[in-house]
C-alpha cells in the first residue's frame, strides 16, 4: 500500500524566510514555487537527497486543522555523511538542539534539531544506506 515517501511537508509562519534558510542549508534553490505556476503564494518545494524526495515548505495557514504548532509527532531522519558536522552546521544556522549526536549501535548515529520555524529535523547516519542505494540500482 505505501510505496514510498514523496514529500515531507513542514509548516512555517514565514515562507520567504524559511525558503532563504533552507536554500542556505541545502545549497540549492527550490524547484517549485506555488506562485510561479499561478497558484497563491504559500508553498515552495526542494528536491533533497539520493531519492530526490521533496521537502515542502508550506504556509502554516494551509496546515490541516488541529495540527500542532510546536515540535511533536514522528521525527523524519535525513541521511547525512557526518551527523556531528551536520548537527553543528544546523546549530550555526540558528536551529536549536533537540537531541545531541548519539551513537545507537554498529555505527548508526542520530541527532535532531528544531529549525527556526519550529519543525524537527532528524539527522541519521546509517552505514547500510549506500549499500541499499546500490541494491536499488540508484547509485
Amino acid at each position: 500500500m505505501l510505496r514510498g515517501l514523496t514529500s515531507l511537508q513542514i509548516f512555517v509562519d514565514d515562507v520567504a524566510a524559511a525558503e532563504r534558510w533552507y536554500s542556505d542549508l541545502l545549497g540549492v534553490e527550490p524547484y517549485f514555487r506555488s506562485e510561479d505556476v499561478g497558484l497563491p503564494a504559500g508553498h515552495v518545494g526542494f528536491r533533497v537527497g539520493d531519492y530526490q524526495s521533496e521537502l515542502g515548505v508550506t504556509d502554516r495557514k494551509l496546515a490541516p486543522d488541529g495540527l500542532g504548532t510546536g515540535p511533536a509527532g514522528p521525527v523524519s531522519y535525513w541521511q547525512v555523511d557526518d551527523v556531528a558536522a551536520a548537527f553543528d552546521r544546523l546549530i550555526s544556522l540558528g536551529a536549536k538542539p533537540l537531541q545531541s549526536p548519539t551513537e545507537l549501535s554498529r555505527g548508526f548515529m542520530i541527532a535532531s534539531v528544531v529549525d527556526p520555524f519550529g519543525n524537527v529535523l532528524g539527522l541519521r547516519f546509517d552505514p547500510q544506506f549506500a549499500e541499499h542505494l546500490g541494491s536499488a540500482g540508484t547509485k
